[in-house]
């Protein structure tokens, strides 16, 4: 589990560590009322298993702090926010199972089909998937029903063929081929990269932003993810299985192409500084209240797992 210090970004601007030790705890707060134990008790468990088991919450954050940033409420984004962690997880537990990158650890845990079987597994991501749109149209108030379907949408546009599945369809496809960097960003911009985008631009939506605001927030949303990606791929050569809380060194056993495959460590370290400069150029509009992500944005580069 990633500690709130470990997430701690480098910025003189803003105290990231206090902002996440107030937001982190009402995520998790929030997130283990979502999902409550029930019958059949398997089902519920496995879901929880995953849901529960830790990790930056990046996604759910992000979420709140856009919300901040346009003026809104975050509270009244929190259902959104526990949705995406819910799809988030949903897309760990598939993509460890033997069938897609067939890993045993995740978050310093033992995976989710290695606890409760393959079986188990995929309809425990299915639960998450499916509950995760029920959530937020149930439990988000105080927002105009116009606002919430509009943010449904385009969650669920990030999740499907336009988004995560089709990212993971080209990655699938790629393997043990010779890719170009064209390709790889395809499935970066779709596997990872979606449901960034649907982390910030959702929590604006919600919070009531202009067109204008959603754009722009659209394309910070775009550089972090790349970015991010960009990252992870550098520290499965360069962190350690204790490091990373999953199995290090996967991409190259896979036969995956990765940034650093294709561009070398230290150009890739490069690019996703850039795109991090970019993203923070991007918020200067919004003032002071884009601290929070500014802040997030650099720990994207900062960050050991």
């Amino acid at each position: 589990m990633t500690s709130t210090q470990d997430l701690t970004a480098t910025t003189t601007a803003f105290d990231l560590k206090a902002y996440l030790a107030d937001r982190q705890p009402k995520v998790e707060a929030a997130l283990d009322a979502s999902v409550r134990p029930a019958y059949p008790d398997t089902i519920y468990d496995a879901m929880r298993y995953s849901l529960l088991a830790g990790g930056k919450r990046l996604r759910p954050i992000l979420c709140l702090a856009s919300c901040e940033a346009i003026g809104g409420n975050p509270d009244l984004a929190m259902p959104m926010a526990c949705a995406l962690e819910m799809i988030h997880t949903m897309s760990l537990i598939h993509d460890d199972l033997p069938a897609m990158d067939n890993d045993d650890y995740r978050r310093g845990k033992l995976t989710n089909h290695k606890v409760y079987g393959e079986d188990i597994a995929i309809l425990a991501g299915d639960g998450l998937l499916a509950y995760a749109f029920e959530y937020i149209a149930v439990q988000t108030k105080d927002v105009s029903a116009d606002r919430v379907l509009k943010s449904i949408a385009h969650l669920a546009r990030a999740v499907g063929a336009d988004g995560l599945v089709g990212g993971q369809v080209v990655d699938l496809e790629s393997e043990g081929k010779d890719i170009t960097v064209e390709t790889l960003t395809y499935i970066h911009n779709h596997k990872t990269g979606a449901l960034f985008k649907s982390s910030v631009v959702c929590g604006a939506i919600l919070g009531g932003a202009t067109a204008a605001e959603i754009e722009k927030l659209d394309k910070f949303a775009h550089n972090i993810g790349l970015a991010f990606q960009i990252i992870d791929d550098i520290l499965d050569i360069t962190a350690t299985q204790a490091e990373l809380g999953k199995t290090a060194g996967k991409d190259l056993e896979a036969q995956k192409a990765t940034y650093p495959k294709l561009w070398g460590l230290e150009e890739s370290k490069l690019q996703a500084d850039r795109l991090v400069a970019e993203a923070k150029t991007i918020l200067a509009e919004f003032g002071d209240r884009a601290r929070p992500l500014q802040a997030l944005a650099d720990f994207i580069t900062d960050r050991k797992n």
